[in-house]
């Protein structure tokens, strides 16, 4: 401080602050005079440079906000631009794959058509031979023969080509000129026919192909993405470890082998390659687009005047097709000789057995390998064993204490029936034996059993607690797997093949689920959902053939589903007839499709609704 007042700052300060401390020694000048006054105080550079730092620093602050905006766009953008990459990447890959499967189709059609261009040129070459033949043996009086076969002018004569395998017929008044021609002319007009039905098949199918264009993409981009898929690591997540009991070996009776569908092994009809997914889907699409409607081949008319109750629950076809059998609220079980139904045109059939029950019947199953046993479940709790050849029943299983809902023979273990309830419980039974073999117990009302077409050890069963339950039936302590995706009660479950299948439900959906998927647990993720039908409080039926679901809707009509596909393929809707007089009525109070049942694998379809009427139907 002594060497302040001598006007004498520190070296430090006046090294660091010449200015500064320049202006205090002027404010601290020892003679008053010689001090600075007011204006020149706020004139001064010191006091100039101190009001431009504000402006200084808010620019740079500006700048930081700047900065810190541009920050912000920046991550903005880096957002936006992220997923569109992924999706642009995908577009690549998916531009990449479409235009791959164009050239196989280009290349495939360029094929077909060389095969058709020769085998027309064949087939041309032929009829010049035979042309010139005739010609070389008109002279004959009555007979030419050519390649062994005899034309005799008085006779009719069928000449078969040994290259296209058709039949030309040739009539007694046939002879060579105007009749010739009639014949060339009426061969053409056929053509011509032919072609026209062709297109307009071309032009429906395509209009069907524009108005489902959206899922037929999904199908298509789903179909490729699963044949990318390894197929090694399918078959591992479906091994099975019989030490421990986690999982079922799906085999048949006799076989060591698990029951495991090998994805590389399927083959796609008419030499369609399958490995990249396109031969897939092909075939999905040609399947879909196969069928558009029913044609109505026959109508039985099984209400009774006199019983009001005339709901048919159930039916079902016998081993070779030849028979279905009707179980319903009419305490009957009436069997029907399909052929002699579908030639004879008449609407009231009479059937070749009838069999009477004490309660109302829920179910009928025919054993696919005894053909003249045939078992049913009622809503008084007893499951009976028929044999039609007797017009009796032979076994009563009484041991549920409800109504029982389902039942179903094993086709890999005919002796072994399968059924479940109100009770809660699914019951196994030797047909041999009169007590049950094996019991289930859940905690909800079982509404449908099935077993799959090639394993005696597998079984699942749809029930009230929304969820489908698959048991090894070797370990029926806990289940192996859980299907859970349904709202409401699952009320029908059945089998695709060994390892697909189908459930339905009063939520008004049908669920595809591959077994093969499952590990054990609970699989809560379905292949496909299928909606279009009405259903929310009945039981409606459910069937599948060939990789079609049939199903009723309490709209009173049937629709049917390709596997592949969400949305129907075709449907038809039953007639309202007045019981009294007969006619037509177009209020369908409340009526429903109870059932529905294919004929094995054909495009044959039998249908009953509430009202006892039954419709032979076929997919064209």
């Amino acid at each position: 401080m002594s060497d302040l007042k001598h006007r004498v700052p520190p070296p430090q300060l006046l090294l660091e602050w010449p200015k500064e401390i320049a202006f205090c020694l002027w404010l601290l000048h020892p003679d008053p005079n010689c001090r600075p006054n007011m204006s020149e105080v706020l004139q001064s550079e010191i006091i100039n440079e101190a009001r431009k730092v504000p402006v200084k620093w808010k620019n740079v602050h500006l700048l930081e906000e700047e900065i810190a905006d541009s920050e912000l766009l920046l991550d903005f953008l880096i957002q936006v631009q992220q997923p569109k990459k992924e999706k642009a990447e995908k577009l690549r890959e998916a531009v990449t794959c479409i235009t791959s499967d164009i050239e196989v189709v280009l290349n495939k059609q360029s094929v077909l058509k060389q095969k058709g261009i020769s085998s027309f040129a064949s087939s041309k070459e032929e009829k010049l031979a035979v042309g010139k033949g005739k010609k070389n043996n008109s002279s004959s009086p009555k007979y030419a023969q050519t390649k062994g076969i005899h034309f005799d002018n008085g006779s009719v004569a069928n000449v078969l080509s040994a290259k296209t395998g058709k039949t030309i017929m040739f009539g007694k008044q046939l002879q060579h000129g105007n009749q010739i021609c009639n014949m060339s002319y009426g061969k053409k007009l056929g053509k011509l026919n032919l072609q026209s039905r062709a297109r307009g098949d071309f032009i429906s199918r395509s209009g069907r192909v524009v108005k489902n264009f959206k899922e037929l993409e999904k199908l298509y981009f789903s179909t490729r993405s699963k044949a990318k898929q390894s197929v090694s690591d399918t078959l591992g997540r479906y091994s099975y470890n019989g030490s421990s009991g986690q999982g079922p070996i799906l085999r048949t009776e006799g076989c060591d082998l698990n029951m495991v569908s090998d994805l590389s092994s399927i083959k796609c009809s008419g030499d369609r390659s399958n490995s990249d997914g396109l031969g897939s889907f092909f075939d999905s699409l040609c399947k879909y687009l196969r069928f558009s409607k029913f044609k109505v081949k026959a109508t039985l008319r099984q209400g009774d005047l006199l019983n009001s109750s005339s709901l048919v629950c159930s039916l079902d076809f016998d081993r070779d097709k030849e028979f279905f059998a009707t179980a319903g609220s009419s305490k009957k079980i009436k069997v029907f000789e399909c052929d002699t139904v579908l030639k004879e045109d008449l609407d009231i059939h009479y059937p070749i057995i009838e069999m009477n029950s004490q309660s109302k019947l829920s179910g009928v199953c025919w054993n696919s390998y005894i053909k003249n046993h045939i078992a049913s479940s009622a809503f008084d709790g007893v499951v009976q064993l028929w044999d039609i050849t007797r017009n009796q029943a032979i076994m009563n299983f009484e041991e549920h204490q409800q109504r029982v809902w389902s039942i179903d023979f094993s086709q890999a273990y005919p002796t072994r029936l399968a059924s479940g309830g109100d009770d809660g419980n699914v019951k196994l039974w030797n047909i041999n034996q009169e007590g049950s073999v094996g019991t289930i117990n859940t905690n909800a009302n079982v509404c449908s059993v099935q077993f799959p077409p090639d394993s005696a050890w597998l079984l699942a069963f749809g029930s009230a607690d929304h969820k489908i339950y698959c048991y090894d039936l070797r370990n029926i302590k806990t289940p192996w797997c859980i299907l859970a995706n349904h709202k409401k009660t699952v009320s029908n479950v059945k089998f695709l093949d060994s390892t697909n299948l189908v459930s339905a439900s009063i939520d008004g959906t049908l669920k595809l689920w591959d077994l093969a998927t499952s590990t054990g647990g609970v699989l809560r993720n379905p292949v496909l959902t299928y909606s279009g039908h009405k259903n929310e409080k009945n039981f409606v039926g459910l069937s599948v053939a060939d990789g079609y679901i049939a199903t009723g809707s309490e709209s009173n009509e049937v629709f049917v589903y390709h596997k592949s596909f969400p949305i129907p393929v075709a449907s038809y809707k039953f007639n309202c007839v007045d019981p009294v007089n007969g006619q037509e009525v177009y209020d369908d109070d409340g009526q429903f499709v109870s059932s529905v049942c294919w004929r094995g694998q054909s495009q044959t379809l039998v249908a009953a609704n509430c009202k006892g009427n039954i419709e032979i139907l076929e997919m064209v």
